[in-house]
This record gives structure tokens, C-alpha cells and sequence, in this order.
């Protein structure tokens, strides 16, 4: 067995850990775009094998937050601004689709870990990447509770573009807390079943976040 395939804390195999990681250091812009990616310092941060890290880069170059260069090396992906229509059209309709899904087969234990996120959200103050994580984590509970991983995997690609754009210009965004909480409502429709409603909630929150960000570029 491997390093990259022993399951360790935080869930998940070390590749997985890895990913996460690396991951939401690229979303939030931790790492900046542009930068290079040096696969043997990460592993010594994390306190992995470079395997498990080299693993979770190939996953992130598929999903274009990294690109590798032959002989130039890996370096984060540029934020394109050009990409946001296309984005918005992808998630324009997968969004309400995944948010009407959760709302009909979400079990007792989505909806209780939904439920706790209405908690969070009813509590949370400040700004940053604090809320942006707690965004980040709002949508990946939708996600998971449409019970259709490939609809998971495909939303979670294209918010974490999205999201890394909404970083950019996070300092430009005076209505951030505004928009984290407008899903308040949308928790509370899918946690009620009404798919209905939560497909129409998620749609207006797709169309306020590309109509935040055109105000500011």
C-alpha cells in the first residue's frame, strides 16, 4: 500500500487531503495566479509524500486551476475574467438543477448537516476568506445532497473557478456578507423539500454573483 492510499485525518486518502489543500489555497487565491507550484515544498508543508501531492496536482491541472509547461514547470492558472459568461452559462443551469435535486433527495443527514450550515450562516460576521469558505462549504453540501456524483464533481469544478474570480475582487465587493447570506432562504427550501423554490433561489444567486462582479470590472 502506498502513501498516497492510507487514509489519515481530515477524511480521505492522503491524495484526497492533498487536493483539499492545495485546493482551497488556490480558490482563495492563497496561492496567487501565475505563481509556480513546487510539488516537494508543498509535500514538506502539508507533511506528505510527494506522491499523494503529485496526485492531487494532476487532479487540479484537469479541473485548470494548475498548468503544467514541459520544462518550465506548473504554475496556478491565471484568472481569466473572459471566462466569467462562460462559466455563468454552465452554472445557470446546473446550479437550480442541483438545488431542486437536493431539495427532493436530500436523507435525514443532509439535511441536518444543511441545517447546520443555516446556523453558521445566521452567526457569521466579518468578510474574507472566511465566508468565502463558508460559501464554499454552503454549496458543497447542495452538491452532495443531490445524491448524483457526477453532478457534484462537475458543480464543485465550475464554483471553484467561479469563486477564485469573486477572490480577485474581493476587496472591490462591498456586499460579500450580503451575498453568503442570501442563502439563508435556499437552505431553508431545500431542508423544507420545496424544489421548487430552491430551484428559483439558486438561479437569482448565479445571476446576482456574474451581475456583482460586471459592476466592478
Amino acid at each position: 500500500m502506498t502513501a498516497s492510499t492510507v487514509a489519515g485525518q481530515g477524511g480521505g486518502t492522503l491524495a484526497d487531503q492533498a487536493y483539499r489543500s492545495i485546493s482551497d489555497r488556490l480558490v482563495t487565491l492563497r496561492i496567487r495566479p501565475g505563481e509556480p507550484i513546487n510539488d516537494e515544498r508543498i509535500a514538506a508543508e502539508l507533511g506528505f509524500g510527494r506522491t499523494p501531492v503529485r496526485e492531487a496536482l494532476k487532479r487540479l491541472e484537469h479541473e485548470r486551476l494548475i498548468v503544467a509547461y514541459p520544462r518550465r514547470g506548473t504554475f496556478a492558472t491565471e484568472v481569466q475574467i473572459a471566462d466569467l459568461g462562460h462559466l455563468s452559462e454552465v452554472r445557470e443551469q446546473l446550479e437550480p438543477l442541483a438545488a431542486g435535486l437536493a431539495a427532493q433527495r436530500a436523507g435525514q443527514d443532509d439535511r441536518a448537516a444543511l441545517d447546520r450550515l443555516l446556523a453558521r450562516l445566521a452567526d457569521a460576521s466579518g468578510g474574507g476568506t472566511d465566508l468565502i469558505r463558508l460559501d464554499m462549504a454552503v454549496h458543497r453540501a447542495i452538491y452532495a445532497a443531490t445524491r448524483n456524483p457526477y453532478l457534484e464533481d462537475t458543480l464543485i469544478r465550475y464554483d471553484n473557478l467561479a469563486t477564485r474570480i469573486w477572490c480577485l475582487f474581493l476587496d472591490r465587493l462591498p456586499g460579500l456578507a450580503g451575498h453568503v447570506h442570501e442563502h439563508g432562504p435556499l437552505l431553508r427550501a431545500i431542508i423544507d423539500g420545496d424544489a421548487e423554490k430552491a430551484a428559483a433561489l439558486a438561479a437569482g444567486h448565479v445571476a446576482g454573483f456574474e451581475a456583482a462582479i460586471r459592476g466592478v470590472i
